[in-house]
């Protein structure tokens, strides 16, 4: 599932083909995409707005129309792709915005998980999916204090923890692993046990993985890329994730692999104890 880097890098290859553009007319060939409103209703509010900005909120794209805000979660596999109107549409393309220079902007996703939500734009922050989300990996608000007084009741394992998108927006998987590593913190290790400094350092470290993945597009793993065939490149600098087997480059001890939250997890038993 595309995390907060892979959707800024959605986001960002957007930016120059839809800014600016009317959407004329809107198709939905698979109505458990739209969340809110129904699918009839999104077809007939999202027609004639204008598009006028695009950005993210967490793991969600936000656009922001003439009185509308489009949101979009890829969740596993959705992305987007650029065709002329009258190219036949792939069985895959659930969602058809026509715009205002004879292009459609379709989202194309293989497993159906995506979602829309169609909403005022005044009501943007103040309602769900974006009311009930965390900090910002950025936001400096995400203090140590913030997040140990998050941690500190929770009966739950750090890693399951920082997955959890209302204590830090936009944390995935991958990330996950990289940011517990660098840390020297096992994924198991319950998040009440977590301390106020290791808050701080866990904080650290996610701005340090966070902004070297956005610098880098992100991560293509498996089947996800960001739309048009752009992909990331932090595969190539992941230390952890997916390196069952293979030794760690701290202290030669081999890596391994468990479940924890129902989620494949990495880390190097010596490293974090």
């Amino acid at each position: 599932m595309p995390e907060k880097p892979e959707v800024l890098t959605v986001v960002r290859s957007l930016q120059s083909h839809i800014i600016g553009k009317v959407i004329t007319d809107c198709k939905v060939y698979w109505n458990n995409i739209i969340a809110e409103p129904n699918a009839f209703e999104f077809q007939n509010q999202i027609k004639n707005e204008k598009i006028q900005s695009i950005t993210t909120r967490g793991k969600w794209i936000v656009i922001m129309l003439t009185t509308k805000a489009l949101l979009i979660h890829l969740r596993m596999e959705g992305k987007f792709f650029f065709r002329d109107i009258g190219q036949p549409r792939s069985k895959h393309e659930h969602v058809v915005f026509t715009l205002d220079d004879n292009q459609e902007f379709r989202f194309h996703d293989v497993r159906k998980f995506g979602k829309m939500h169609l909403i005022d734009k005044e009501n943007l922050y103040s309602v769900l999916p974006l009311s009930q989300l965390g900090y910002e990996y950025d936001d400096l608000n995400l203090t140590k204090e913030y997040l140990y007084h998050k941690l500190h009741k929770r009966n739950i394992p750090i890693k399951t923890a920082l997955l959890d998108q209302t204590i830090i927006a936009g944390i995935g998987n991958i990330y996950d692993d990289e940011i517990l590593y660098l840390s020297h913190i096992h994924p198991q290790r319950k998040s009440y046990d977590i301390t106020e400094n290791e808050c701080d350092f866990i904080i650290r470290n996610t701005k340090i993985v966070m902004e070297k993945a956005i610098s880098l597009g992100g991560t293509t793993i498996k089947t996800f890329t960001s739309s048009e065939g752009v992909h990331g490149l932090f595969q190539n600098e992941l230390t952890i994730h997916g390196k069952k087997g293979e030794l760690c480059p701290n202290c030669d001890q081999e890596i391994q692999k468990i479940v924890v939250g129902g989620r494949g997890t990495y880390f190097c038993p010596n490293c974090q104890k």
